[in-house]
């Protein structure tokens, strides 16, 4: 009878093999993003049902950035286009359509109310003044990643419950990233406030009680006088820190970090390795924010 309960189990466990080879084998989705972390955000959604590539490589900003050639090539055999709202977008989606007539087109940012890029309004950044960076508030991303779903869905309707599953395991992530994200900024009594050389940090700042303060404005380097109340800022609330990133160069934040006395620490927006880097930052502006 043991062996029998064994025979039936062996047999259970190939059927269920088979049945996920099945669900996995066919033709792979061509996935085209913007930004490196919207391709953690599909591979966790499509697992691997989806070929991904990005468009800004890393070190280049997509602020400014262009596409290659054999990017553009590559547009042309692509399936979906998950787009976030990052300005390189407005300038190139018609060229992008052009190359591939047929591709599906998702607006991630679909839903979302943009905010002023400095949320004290004296600069601003994309074209109509909003700030692009949603995919740096775990909240956020939670819509981002239901637009995703039914991207892939609409392009994939076969494989549907694969992508509805991994949805649903990339949701429960993010409701446990976003608790362990709150345990760095417990609620107080005043604003914390922290210095970053361009403001990235908005949204992430809005959804842990935070407010960003940014060197640069509108893509440029401040004035003298700009900088001389930043200093004054920095000195008066005891902040020794200014957030600088790799697309960007770092010189005004290092000169500003010398006059208080302080440090510059790396906060890279574009990471690929999302909710690890989310966390590392976390921590680094728990300790910077005053």
């Amino acid at each position: 009878m043991k062996r029998f309960y064994t025979a039936v189990a062996i047999v259970l466990l190939l059927a269920a093999a088979v049945q996920v080879k099945a669900e996995n084998s066919g033709t792979r989705l061509n996935v085209f993003v913007s930004i490196p972390p919207q391709k953690y955000f599909v591979k966790e959604i499509a697992g691997n049902r989806a070929d991904i590539r990005t468009m800004v490589s890393p070190g280049a900003h997509p602020a400014t950035y262009e596409p290659s050639a054999s990017q553009m090539a590559a547009l042309a055999e692509c399936d979906i286009y998950f787009a976030i709202g990052v300005p390189f977008e407005k300038a190139w989606m018609k060229k992008i359509r052009g190359a591939n007539p047929g591709i599906k087109v998702v607006y991630t940012d679909n839903w979302i109310e943009k905010q002023p890029i400095d949320r004290s309004g004296d600069s601003m950044h994309s074209r109509d003044g909003s700030d692009p960076h949603i995919w740096l508030s775990s909240p956020l991303v939670m819509i981002q990643a239901r637009h995703i779903l039914t991207g892939l869905i609409e392009a994939d309707p076969k494989h549907a419950q694969i992508y509805k599953s991994g949805y649903n395991e990339f949701i429960a992530e993010l409701a446990e990233l976003d608790t362990k994200l709150r345990s760095f900024f417990p609620p107080a009594e005043e604003t914390k406030e922290f210095i970053v050389l361009h403001p990235s940090w908005g949204y992430f700042a809005d959804a842990y009680g935070l407010k960003q303060i940014a060197v640069e404005a509108a893509g440029k380097s401040p004035k003298a006088g700009k900088i001389r109340r930043l200093i004054e800022l920095a000195r008066q609330k005891d902040i020794k820190t200014v957030l600088v990133q790799p697309q960007i160069s770092g010189r005004t934040a290092e000169m500003i970090a010398r006059e208080i006395d302080g440090t510059t620490v790396t906060a890279d927006p574009l990471a690929e390795d999302w909710q690890k880097n989310l966390l590392e930052v976390a921590r680094k502006i728990s300790r910077a924010a005053r």
